[in-house]
């Protein structure tokens, strides 16, 4: 009898461990960090001091984009095929339906560059954490912070710029409303300004590390109880298809919200 209990507690300290590893492996993968895990080497690759991974991952987001871009699109066909037909139609798509829609004909023409930035760059970087040896830098709040930041930036300069500093401040104040109620709107409508942007920042972060932190775990399993674990393996196919339909929502996401936040910002109101 006390063998049968000192075998079971062996098994439980075991199992414990191994879920504790598993945890460390997964946290590993989604926080972001100095070091560059690559399947040809044997350990980590320690990254320059002012470099972290993240960081490293947002820089090859943008070559990766840059590149798809330029050696993919073909702008003097005269009947768009392949990948050039993807881009346009991805671009007709944020102009007409995004742009246009939020700021009107002529601004969301100007502005329409700046929407499919945030789109393709955005998709860029949510798609590039289903890749070995790559991590998504959306996953990082930093990362996801500095996007709602430029979406704030655009809205206050953009916003002065158009309708003038005492302008964009009269917007915060709601008209017909009686005056000492102002005293409370004011600030509130001011503040909800930033509130939007961390939603906008938040939504983003949270739903791109949540998916992978569920891959991670999923296929962790496998290790942690052996073949009866190999089910979690087609589970874990699924929800990483199920990641790639999220990264193009989430960047689509993004960039509706940023133009309808940007769009009210820029909208005089009487």
């Amino acid at each position: 009898m006390i063998l049968i209990e000192a075998n079971v507690t062996d098994t439980a300290i075991t199992t414990q461990q191994k879920l504790d590893a598993l945890q460390a492996f997964v946290m590993r993968h989604v926080v972001d960090s100095d070091q560059w895990l690559l399947p040809l080497f044997k350990g980590p690759v320690n990254l320059p001091g002012f470099v972290t991974l993240h960081g490293l991952m947002v820089g090859l987001a943008a070559v990766f984009l840059l590149l798809a871009v330029g050696l993919g699109y073909r702008r003097k066909q005269a009947v768009p095929t392949g990948w050039t037909n993807v881009l346009e139609a991805f671009v007709l798509f944020i102009r007409n339906d995004i742009a246009i829609e939020f700021l009107g004909e002529k601004d969301g023409r100007r502005m329409a560059p700046i929407f499919c930035s945030f789109f393709f760059f955005v998709l860029m970087m949510n798609l590039m954490g289903l890749f070995p040896a790559l991590a998504a830098p959306t996953g990082n709040v930093s990362v996801t912070g500095a996007m709602g930041l430029t979406t704030l930036g655009f809205m206050i300069v953009g916003g002065m710029i158009k309708n003038g500093p005492l302008g964009f401040f009269k917007a915060f104040v709601p008209q017909g409303a009686p005056w000492p109620i102002l005293f409370i709107l004011a600030p509130l409508e001011f503040v909800g300004m930033f509130v939007r942007i961390f939603a906008l920042m938040i939504r983003l972060f949270v739903n791109m590390l949540a998916g992978h932190v569920v891959i991670f775990f999923l296929l962790g399993m496998i290790a942690v109880f052996g073949p009866w674990g190999l089910p979690m393996f087609a589970m874990a196919v699924l929800i990483c298809l199920l990641e790639i339909f999220i990264c193009f929502l989430q960047a689509y996401i993004f960039t509706l919200l940023s133009a309808m936040f940007i769009g009210q910002a820029w909208r005089q109101r009487h």
